[in-house]
């Protein structure tokens, strides 16, 4: 009689091992095995290891294997555990080698369902229980994954009041729980910021925050605090500090920013002219206009303040960047002064130092949390809603999600609830939050989330020293090329993209939950060509990997000295020159209680969990036919090389960019 070789894995993740009984049944085109207890040895299927090979005998050939149906019991008396399978592998009579793809907990009694691991499309599938398996699957899906609005104007969120109402297959594992909780609870604990944490006095002197700062610090942050008044520093994070996203190039002035050529001349090179420097290209703006208007927070009873500023950088004979000219309100009038590094010191500093907050706030909400964090949660919600564990699309994208539902409701949770660590603590917490993000997602664009295009629209193709253009650009093509090939072996032609109804029930999920059904976003209602798909898969990788690494990873390096990204600020913008000393700048910053709790937010965002996945891993754990399995290798290889270039070149630079360092970039959303 037939017999079939089974062999199970079990995931090497923390308590991923069961101690219950595991029932198998094999399911093929010509039929199906008999439900076959699978016996350990051993008392358990454990993690990190593959069992016994154990036997499943049938009367006859079962055909091509389609499905397996697996189920756990407890024994008597024990309770039921919780098991992470990884993957089940079937060596049928005809010695040909079957594997099913599971990688999610199985944590009750029920029967399970698990496809035959080679990527097919709805058309592809002309077996009935292969299609029935299908239908299964995303019928509890949807049932599982409701889509709910956190707040009107907001992108579509998944419906969930905390982390234990997520599916046991996305939530975080035993380790990354339990070290994202530590983190949580001791990050002012591990900085040593205790006696500080309920103060709400106003800061001494500098040499007081010096104190505070002292614990866990990085290269960057020291260099940060070393440098951070100084207007070449101040011009390099624009370019590769943790918020790269809002510099563009110049060309002419705007109209509510009335710089003069006498105003500018001493800063610029001996024998130019501002109008020179601006056809040259060698002026650049900062606009936060995003945040004009906003309704500035209450903290400890105490009136907050933010301003909305025009910055305009200038790109010197040396290549170095830096600002020339600050208005810190968007109208221009007598009670706000244009500011210039002639100034006296503490007026130039402290119209800097105002720039610095309002970069929090944009970087914050706009390019972090709102441009990946929400984005990642809309592309995740409707790949778990539409596409099932089959579908190519699918197995290339999963991987990329890994953590983000959990990580978005505890942000949810944490930071930008009512109580949350952001409301209570930023000037752009409470109301304005809300309105802000409003702004930010009316200005959403397909285009500003690719970055190519991004890099052109803003004029930034040829500025010096922008190393994170060149590192992202980079990674965007290796990307850019590993989805070409993957997709270009599902998908022969533009048909083949035209006809696949789940993808393009995906797609429209994703224009309607995530940008609102906002034509003017760009974002496609629906795919026509394989170009399309690809451009548009590549822009979601590189979203929830590079971009979000690029945004996150240097949060402490470049926050953790508060004075170079005050969360907060206690006295208005200056109105008049000549009266700002350093005492004015000490009343400005944020009170000892506020910046304990930036400096512990930016300290628990910015630490990796060790159960980090680098980008282009975990794609193996999912596809199983030699093609796309060559794909991966290939890629991986091209990272390793490109991880050592990046290594190389910055042995030379005064100041490392290590973010898009290939072995840096998380492959989702998950911190």
């Amino acid at each position: 009689m037939p017999k079939y070789k089974v062999t199970v894995h079990t995931h090497n993740i923390a308590t991923g091992t069961t101690l219950n009984n595991v029932f198998i049944k094999l399911v093929g085109e010509n039929g199906e095995s008999k439900r076959t207890w699978l016996t350990s040895l051993k008392g358990g299927f454990y993690q990190g290891t593959a069992s016994r090979e154990f036997d499943v005998v049938c009367p006859s050939s079962l055909g091509t294997l389609v499905l397996i149906e697996l189920d756990k019991q407890p024994l008597p008396l024990f309770p039921q555990d919780a098991w992470f399978p990884s993957k089940v592998v079937v060596t049928t009579p005809e010695g040909d080698t079957c594997k099913f793809p599971i990688y999610r907990w199985i944590m009750d009694k029920e029967v399970h369902l698990f496809r035959e691991g080679t990527a097919k499309r709805l058309c592809d599938e002309t077996n009935h229980l292969a299609r029935y398996s299908r239908e299964k699957e995303m019928k509890t899906r949807t049932e599982l994954y409701c889509w709910d609005t956190y707040k009107e104007g907001f992108p579509g969120s998944m419906k969930a009041d905390n982390p234990l109402d997520l599916p046991s297959e996305i939530q975080f594992s035993f380790t990354k729980a339990t070290q994202f909780l530590f983190t949580a609870a001791t990050g002012i604990t591990e900085l040593k910021l205790k006696g500080y944490s309920d103060s709400k006095k106003s800061w001494k002197n500098i040499d007081e925050i010096s104190k505070v700062f002292c614990c866990n610090r990085t290269v960057i942050s020291d260099y940060a605090q070393e440098h951070w008044k100084e207007d070449e520093f101040f011009g390099y994070q624009y370019l590769n500090g943790c918020n790269p996203m809002l510099i563009r190039r110049c060309s002419e002035l705007p109209a509510n920013f009335p710089i003069t050529e006498d105003l500018v001349k001493p800063s610029l090179r001996v024998s130019s002219s501002l109008l020179r420097e601006l056809q040259s290209g060698n002026i650049f703006l900062l606009d936060y206009k995003n945040l004009d208007g906003l309704k500035a927070n209450v903290i400890h009873t105490k009136k907050q303040y933010m301003a909305a500023p025009l910055v305009l950088l200038y790109r010197t004979p040396d290549d170095k960047l830096v600002p020339i000219a600050i208005q810190l309100k968007q109208e221009p009038g007598e009670d706000n002064p244009i500011f210039l590094p002639t100034d006296s010191e503490y007026d130039w500093l402290l119209a800097k130092i105002f720039v610095r907050s309002a970069d929090f706030a944009e970087h914050e909400l706009n390019f972090h949390l709102l441009r990946t964090h929400l984005l990642a949660e809309v592309f995740a919600m409707s790949t778990l809603r539409n596409l099932p564990m089959v579908h190519p699309i699918y197995k290339l994208l999963i991987s990329h999600f890994r953590y983000t539902l959990q990580i978005n409701t505890l942000a949810r949770q944490a930071l930008i609830s009512e109580n949350g660590l952001f409301t209570e603590n930023a000037s752009v917490g409470g109301p304005g939050m809300v309105e802000f993000l409003k702004k930010a997602v009316a200005s959403l664009t397909y285009s500003s989330l690719c970055m190519p295009e991004d890099i052109t629209a803003r004029g930034l193709e040829s500025i010096p020293n922008f190393l994170y253009r060149d590192d992202g650009l980079r990674l965007w093509d290796i990307v850019h090329r590993f989805v070409h090939n993957v997709i270009g072996h599902y998908y022969t032609c533009d048909s083949d993209v035209q006809k696949d109804t789940e993808l393009q029930n995906w797609i429209e999920e994703i224009f309607f939950h995530g940008f609102l059904a906002e034509t003017s976003t760009g974002i496609p209602q629906s795919f026509s060509s394989v170009t399309e798909l690809v451009r548009f898969l590549t822009m979601v990788i590189f979203t929830v990997s590079v971009q979000h690494a690029a945004v996150n990873n240097g949060q402490f390096d470049f926050g953790g000295w508060m004075p170079n990204f005050p969360i907060s600020l206690q006295l208005p913008p200056p109105t008049t020159k000549g009266q700002c000393t350093e005492s004015t700048m000490l009343k400005t910053f944020p009170d000892i209680n506020t910046t304990v709790n930036g400096m512990a937010a930016v300290y628990l965002l910015s630490r990796q969990s060790t159960d980090y996945v680098a980008l282009g891993n975990g794609y193996q754990d999912h596809f199983s036919e030699k093609t796309p399995l060559e794909l991966i290798h290939e890629t991986q290889n091209v990272l390793k090389k490109y991880n050592f270039e990046i290594q190389g070149r910055n042995v030379s630079l005064p100041l490392s960019y290590t973010y898009l360092n290939p072995n840096n970039v998380e492959n989702s959303v998950a911190l």
